[in-house]
């Protein structure tokens, strides 16, 4: 019992907790949460402490960052602003790059990095598309980029527990663009080693890497045809004397009785000297008639058995001819994390019910499967074959807070539409960046009077909308890890980590121990939320610097920096995951390629924060 003193607990909660995250297998909200009533149980926080995290500033404030980005996205006004400028760069392929980072990183200075990106990604793989070029070289790149615009206080949650720490040191805080120096430099040193390391991103397997070949916008054709989709699609036609006439397709029970989906019905003409077809998107309350044309997906074998056992007609699909209609089509669905569609199966989320579309095919880490899907639980970063009318598909965009919608044809993808209330958005943000830069109020007040202003002024549609837009499972992991920096602090360990560093690397000086804070907040983070790490890191770098009689502030920054600046795993941010699927990546392409972004970008800075701010 001697051994189960109150820093070998904390130690032993970090140790179990960083484990699980690694795993997996428990949501990550859900392990931090245990780790804090593991410490408050034991008494190792009392529950003052315990609860600490959850009024704290930094996770209030990122309440009403989602909420106040949620107005931005949802009035489209990033949309419109993104897809402007991305415009610019045209068909030239270096240009366009140099437009997708520099419009990222500016985007996601001000909302979040995951909403960023699902703004952007549809857009650029418009424009990439339109231009005759491999969509490859762009997503990671913008992923990153998503990362760097480091230039407000607001920009990524690590700047905000620097805030904190700093102002809870009594030292001065941070102003509102006390971070756009290091942001600038981050941004070109991305820019310039992305630029030569994305093109490793291209696949050399045909015109993607020809710089001669342009490659062409994929057909809905072609988008079915990789899911290996011709093979399995069918047409069933329903003659006068089938069984099945005149029932529901729910009274049918095709799916659970033949593991068969049913796309669309075309209704013969019922009028006796018409020639005019309809066409609807099957629904589980679609009537069977006679005459009517189905179009199905499944094993060859399963409707072979449905069309024999029904007395029905048979032939295959020619997606050539008959892919997409002038009302209906394809397009793909990118889960994003947070989704709360993440770990349901397509069957318990209804998507025919809910959106009136059909779900036909999944793609996960580059491998494609239409059979049995819907029984599959979905990941972050999983695409799904869609197939509706283009009205129903276009109203999916309301839904970004659970995926992203591409696959569209150029013209509606490419299309931006600028909302009523995007002016409004506009004004509520300006001004709220106005206040935190003039300090006419606290910054946390800021945001929560815009949050306020963007329900009261219609840019979100009800309370109900802006709770939904808050990702509570981050904000739970953060408010439940702050404790833990708490109990770090309290054990005596933060004190004990710092003497280490100073005792074992004193002698290399305040670059060395820079840069050791820098590689050690870099590698933590691969495997913990940036925020979490910075939460941890941020008491032991001010301990460290303060020992040693030296400026936190360098200090302080590297822990911010090193936390957002995580580049070499698909999995250290979610928006390096929700690109993964898109760019049809493996893990190894973030390993060549973010790995040295992710070291380059780190030895710069070890220079370059105490020019800023010295030591």
């Amino acid at each position: 019992m001697a051994l189960l003193t109150p820093s070998a607990i904390t130690l032993g909660v970090l140790a179990l907790s960083c484990i699980l995250f690694m795993s997996g297998k428990i949501r990550s909200d859900i392990v931090a949460l245990g780790s804090l009533l593991i410490l408050l149980l034991t008494g190792v926080l009392t529950p003052e402490e315990a609860l600490s995290g959850f009024s704290s500033q930094v996770v209030i404030m990122m309440v009403g960052l989602f909420v106040v980005g949620a107005g931005i996205f949802r009035t489209g006004l990033a949309k419109m602003i993104s897809g402007k400028i991305l415009k610019v760069g045209g068909k030239n392929e270096n240009f366009l790059f140099l437009m997708v980072m520099l419009v990222t990183s500016c985007i996601g200075a001000f909302v979040s990095n995951t909403g960023t990106v699902a703004v952007m990604m549809p857009i650029v793989m418009s424009m990439a598309s339109s231009a005759g070029i491999s969509a490859s070289r762009y997503l990671m790149p913008m992923a990153f980029a998503s990362s760097m615009g480091l230039f407000t206080l607001i920009s990524t949650p690590p700047n905000l527990v620097i805030q904190e720490a700093i102002t809870g040191a009594g030292m001065e805080p941070l102003g509102f663009f006390s971070f756009a120096p290091v942001g600038a430099v981050a941004v070109i040193v991305g820019v310039i080693v992305l630029f030569f390391l994305s093109r490793l991103l291209v696949k050399k397997d045909g015109d993607a890497s020809s710089g001669k070949e342009k490659k062409r916008r994929k057909t809905a054709a072609e988008i079915v045809e990789t899911y290996n989709l011709e093979h399995q699609s069918f047409k069933v036609s329903i003659p006068e004397s089938s069984s099945i006439v005149g029932h529901t397709l729910r009274q049918l029970r095709i799916g659970s009785e033949y593991d068969l989906s049913v796309g669309r019905i075309i209704h013969a003409p019922q009028r006796r000297f018409s020639k005019i077809t309809t066409e609807e998107v099957a629904g589980p309350d679609s009537r069977i008639l006679a005459g009517d044309t189905l179009i199905m997906y499944g094993s060859r074998e399963n409707a072979m058995r449905f069309v024999e056992e029904k007395s029905l007609g048979f032939d295959r699909i020619d997606f050539n001819a008959e892919a997409e209609t002038v009302e209906t089509g394809y397009a793909e669905l990118y889960i994003i994390p947070d989704s709360h569609l993440v770990n349901h199966t397509i069957a318990d989320c209804k998507f025919r019910e809910h959106y009136s579309v059909n779900v036909l095919g999944i793609k996960r880490s580059g491998e494609y499967s239409v059979d049995d899907i819907k029984d599959v639980k979905m990941h972050s970063g999983d695409a799904l074959l869609i197939q509706g009318t283009w009205k129903n598909i276009a109203a999916l965009e309301d839904f970004n807070e659970d995926f992203v919608l591409v696959g569209q044809p150029d013209k509606r993808m490419a299309k931006v539409t600028l909302d009523a209330k995007a002016p409004v958005a506009a004004a509520i943000m300006v001004a709220m960046v106005a206040v935190m830069v003039f300090e006419i109020i606290p910054a946390v007040a800021a945001v929560l009077v815009a949050a306020v202003l963007m329900v009261l002024t219609g840019c979100l549609r009800n309370m109900e909308e802006a709770y939904s837009s808050i990702s509570w499972s981050s904000v739970v992991l953060i408010a439940s890890m702050i404790p833990m920096s708490v109990a770090f602090d309290k054990t005596g360990i933060t004190d004990s980590i710092s003497s280490f560093l100073l005792n074992g690397f004193g002698d290399v000086g305040p670059r060395g121990l820079l840069a050791i804070v820098y590689f050690s907040t870099s590698l933590v983070t691969m495997f913990l939320s940036n925020t979490a790490t910075a939460v941890l890191f941020t008491p032991i770098a001010m301990n460290a610097a303060v020992t040693m009689g030296v400026s936190p502030y360098p200090f302080l920054f590297a822990v911010a920096v090193s936390a957002s600046m995580c580049f070499a795993s698909p999995f250290s941010t979610p928006p390096n995951a929700l690109v993964m699927s898109a760019g049809e990546y493996k893990f190894g392409d973030y390993i060549k390629v973010g790995l040295p972004l992710q070291l380059i970008m780190g030895v710069v800075m070890i220079f370059v924060l105490p020019l800023i701010f010295p030591f």
